[in-house]
């Protein structure tokens, strides 16, 4: 185990705002190998995800992978894959799904996190707290706007939408992201991983 990523860890669960987790023995959620070339900035972690210690370990993983074109041995195994969640934490339930990242959270450990991944080639921003903390006034009016002109963020960036069963509504409204945006990230992951 990579000693920058454990030295990091230690840190952010003695972080005085991550105690209530670290009281409990609930441990971040990310991942940051030093070979990863491609990079998710997620949301934070479900209650399943938090529970059994692997991110993006429900139907929404499921749905990721196949977007990116990727099995679960790559997207966990080959050490090419980072994972970093705008929260570490699972936040909580809210009145409609879970309760949004904490605020103060990213801008406290993105940059150290992203400091262990120096050959990270393209950043997949998934959903709008991503893409609001990472394009911030490059963004579009909403998140439809953004993943629809996700050409507009490349090389670095890649925005798209949640992957979460609940977006069927979404989907069924825009099309175009299966049609077209799907099959030109699943190429771009593919030219980074070979």
């Amino acid at each position: 185990m990579d000693k920058k990523f454990e030295q990091l860890k230690k840190d952010i669960m003695s972080d005085i705002d991550n105690k209530k987790y670290s009281d409990k023995g609930i441990e971040p959620l990310f991942s940051a190998p030093r070979p990863a070339k491609i990079l998710i900035i997620g949301q934070a972690p479900g209650l399943k995800a938090q529970e059994s210690k692997i991110f993006f370990n429900d139907k929404s993983g499921v749905k990721l992978r196949e977007w990116m074109g990727i099995d679960n041995e790559i997207f966990y195994n080959s050490g090419l894959i980072g994972v970093v969640p705008m929260d570490f934490y699972y936040p909580g339930k809210g009145k409609s799904g879970d309760l949004p990242p904490r605020k103060n959270f990213a801008s406290r450990w993105h940059a150290k996190v992203l400091e262990l991944m120096p050959d990270v080639e393209l950043i997949i921003l998934v959903g709008k707290y991503a893409q609001d903390y990472y394009l911030k006034d490059g963004k579009g009016k909403n998140l439809t706007e953004t993943v629809k002109n996700y050409k507009k963020y490349l090389p670095t960036y890649f925005p798209i939408v949640h992957p979460s069963p609940l977006n069927f509504r979404w989907h069924n409204n825009n099309p175009w992201f299966l049609e077209e945006v799907v099959p030109e990230l699943q190429e771009r992951i593919e030219k980074i991983l070979n």
